[in-house]
C-alpha cells in the first residue's frame, strides 16, 4: 500500500487530494454538502452559492474552494467529516483518506491520519458554547488568545449565537492541537471575570 507523507497543514492535505476527492464526492454531492453545512463549514453565503450548482463535479469542486479559503479550522473539520462513518459508508472509495499521512512539524512523527485524534469532541464543544453568554468575545480575547479579527469573522459568518461561539472553539482547537484537551478547556474558562459557572463546565473534567 503507498502512503502518503504530507506536511502538517490540513490544507495542504486537503488541496493536494482535491482532484480525487472531486471525483469521487460527485456521485452524491447534495449529501456532501448538506453533511458540511451542518458542520458549519461554510458561510451562509457560501452555502447558497454551492448549493446553486447544478453540475455534481462543479458542486463539489466550489464546496472544497469554500472549505480552503476559510483556512485549517474549515480544512480539519473536512477531513474529519470524510472520517466518519456515514461518509465511508456513502462512498466507501473514500477509505483512502485513512491511509494518508501527516509529518507532525512539532514531535518530527509521522501519524496516519485515522491515528489523528482532535481531542475535544464536537459534542463536548457544543455543550460549552450553550454555556457561554455575551462575554464571549472577551473569553476568545483574553482567554483564548484568539485575534480580534478572527473573532469578526466568526460573528460575520455564523448568524446564532451559539454557532459563534462553537466556531470559536473549533477555532482554539485547531490552533492548540495537542494541547486542547477538555481540562485545559475547562482551567481557562474557569479564570477571571468570565468565569463560567462550574455546574456547566465541570463535566469536562470527567472526559480526559
Amino acid at each position: 500500500m503507498n502512503k502518503i507523507i504530507l506536511p502538517e497543514s490540513e490544507i495542504q492535505l486537503l488541496r493536494q487530494q482535491k482532484a480525487k476527492l472531486i471525483e469521487i464526492l460527485r456521485a452524491d454531492a447534495d449529501f456532501v454538502l448538506q453533511h458540511a453545512d451542518a458542520r458549519c463549514l461554510l458561510s451562509p453565503q457560501g452555502y447558497q452559492q454551492v448549493k446553486s450548482c447544478r453540475i455534481p463535479s462543479e458542486k463539489v469542486t466550489d464546496l472544497l474552494d469554500h472549505v480552503l479559503q476559510r483556512g485549517p479550522e474549515a480544512a480539519q473539520g473536512f477531513l474529519e467529516l470524510l472520517k466518519e462513518q456515514p461518509m465511508q459508508e456513502t462512498f466507501p472509495l473514500l477509505s483512502f483518506v485513512k491511509d494518508l499521512q501527516i509529518t507532525t512539524l512539532s514531535t518530527g512523527r509521522t501519524l496516519f491520519f485515522s491515528e489523528i485524534s482532535y481531542f475535544m469532541k464536537e459534542k463536548q464543544l457544543m455543550t460549552v458554547a450553550r454555556a457561554v453568554g455575551r462575554s464571549w468575545r472577551e473569553i476568545g480575547r483574553m482567554g483564548l488568545d484568539i485575534p480580534s479579527v478572527k473573532l469578526e469573522q466568526i460573528e460575520e459568518d455564523h448568524s446564532t449565537h451559539t454557532e459563534r461561539v462553537f466556531a470559536m472553539l473549533r477555532y482554539w482547537c485547531t490552533c492548540q492541537r495537542d494541547k486542547a484537551t477538555a481540562a485545559h478547556l475547562h482551567s481557562l474558562l474557569s479564570r477571571e471575570d468570565w468565569a463560567l459557572p462550574p455546574d456547566s463546565i465541570d463535566f469536562l473534567l470527567e472526559s480526559d
